[in-house]
């Protein structure tokens, strides 16, 4: 008796397979509004809503593709755009908060420290000026925020 496992796998995985893509479409769709929506007031729910999928779908996926959570994601885009304002030095703290789209300056500065291992008043200090003549692309990647609380801590502080 032969079985043929080859033809039954590739016909039942091929929906499996459609909807993975799609949800990566969706996914991407969602990552390039984080990037290009990031000062606005987004929150999982309308993130999902938007590519029409559950908030628990959507943050599992995401965080599968990604490697971290959606809120995550947008924070740390919140706050390499901060970082970019405070090296500028034309804002203060709290301006630079709420330009990035932070309703509350006690998580932007917590995150912030969690990600970038300094104070933001801390960082405009010591990086005021720092990547003056720098490429902008060569900036971002030299100062970018390390993620998940793997900054070193900042004995000064």
């Amino acid at each position: 008796m032969l079985v043929r496992y080859g033809t039954i796998s590739s016909v039942t995985s091929r929906p499996a397979d459609d909807q993975r893509v799609s949800d990566l479409v969706r996914l991407r769709r969602v990552r390039d509004r984080i990037d290009r929506e990031y000062a606005q007031p987004l929150n999982v729910e309308a993130l999902a809503r938007g590519v029409s999928m559950s908030t628990g779908h959507l943050s599992r996926q995401f965080r599968a593709a990604y490697g971290e959570s959606p809120y995550s994601y947008l924070m740390t885009r919140r706050i390499e755009r901060a970082m970019a304002l405070l090296r500028r030095g034309d804002l203060s703290v709290t301006e630079v908060c709420f330009a990035v789209g932070c309703s509350s300056l006690g998580t932007f500065s917590t995150r912030f420290t969690e990600l970038v291992g300094v104070p933001p008043s801390t960082y405009r200090a010591q990086h005021g000026r720092t990547v003056a003549g720098m490429p902008s692309c060569v900036a971002k990647q030299v100062t970018r925020p390390i993620r998940n609380k793997e900054a070193p801590v900042d004995s000064r502080t």
